[in-house]
């Protein structure tokens, strides 16, 4: 079950490979994101010291967090995933010229996942043929549909003039 998801990753980013991770979370975080109080818009991954770090993520605190504890919504969250798969990442990141971004966070099994992508940067005339091409595929559809709703089974009927 999906949580949220970062729809501006797949604008600006094509996705070649896709790695789901756990967060380390603390307790008014996990609430949080139960509550739906969280935002991948601006959030990225880092490596550092052969581990990865979620950052920018927003997780908005709730009101009645824990009087005690300072929650600090933009804080790194540490990424939890076997160390092949980190070398893995890390050689392509540093090697190949691709970026780790945040795609999705969901439930598997009761506990908080990440989705991760690795991603290249669009160019801009990308994002703008990726958003023709959305739009021909969306115009496509209304035309079948309306072909097909007439009851005729899409025939044209030859006028009678």
């Amino acid at each position: 079950m999906s949580i949220v998801q970062n729809k501006k990753a797949t604008h600006d980013y094509s996705i070649e490979e896709r790695f789901e991770a756990g967060l380390a979370l603390e307790g008014w975080e996990v609430k949080a994101i139960r509550a739906g109080r969280v935002q991948l818009k601006e959030g990225y991954v880092i490596v550092r010291n052969a581990e990865l770090f979620l950052i920018g993520a927003h997780i908005t605190p709730l009101p009645e967090a824990s009087t005690h504890v300072k929650p600090d919504p933009l804080r790194s969250r540490k990424l939890l995933m076997h160390e092949g798969e980190i070398a893995k990442l890390i050689g392509k990141v540093e090697r190949a010229g691709y970026t780790l971004v945040p795609l999705d966070l969901h439930y598997t099994r009761g506990r908080v996942k990440a989705t991760i992508g690795l991603a290249k940067g669009k160019r801009q005339y990308d994002k703008r043929a990726t958003e023709r091409e959305r739009e021909w595929q969306r115009e496509r559809e209304r035309v079948l549909k309306a072909g097909r709703g007439k009851g005729d089974g899409g025939r044209v009927k030859a006028s009678t003039s």
